[in-house]
């Protein structure tokens, strides 16, 4: 599948990065709408990628603290390198800023592929949402 990818704020990425998330998050992981939506996203920046058709298939946000957070991409893009892509995007957009290290809470499943990108588990399991997580972190060389 080809896509492209946007990088900006929050005013510009609004509606299609919340469109991803509610489908990802809300209707697919069946994750409370409430848990969702927090007043950081305003202060994020936003990666979004579209596939050739215009419409937004993925998206993650970069905190200003340096998480990564907010990672998904609807079902019918996976396993295509958008995830890939977005992580990249944002990881770049922290080095750029001065960032020495990124971290992010990874749904287990999804543990493998922050590690093929350079993150290691820091801690524990945990539950977020009633789906198990762990910390995860990359340091920049």
């Amino acid at each position: 599948m080809k896509f492209h990818l946007t990088v900006d704020n929050w005013t510009v990425q609004k509606a299609d990065a919340r469109a991803v998330r509610f489908d990802v998050f809300v209707i697919e992981q069946k994750i409370p709408v409430e848990l969702e939506w927090d007043d950081m996203d305003e202060h994020c920046i936003h990666a979004v990628a579209y596939n050739e058709a215009g419409l937004a298939i993925g998206t993650g946000r970069l905190l200003p603290d340096g998480h990564i957070g907010r990672m998904a991409v609807r079902l019918a893009g996976r396993r295509q390198g958008i995830g890939a892509a977005i992580l990249e995007a944002l990881m770049a957009q922290a080095r750029q800023r001065g960032d020495t290290e990124v971290v992010l809470n990874a749904q287990i499943h999804a543990e493998a592929f922050y590690g093929r990108h350079g993150f290691s588990r820091d801690g524990e399991e945990y539950y977020e949402a009633g789906i198990p997580h762990i910390c995860m972190r990359h340091v920049f060389a």
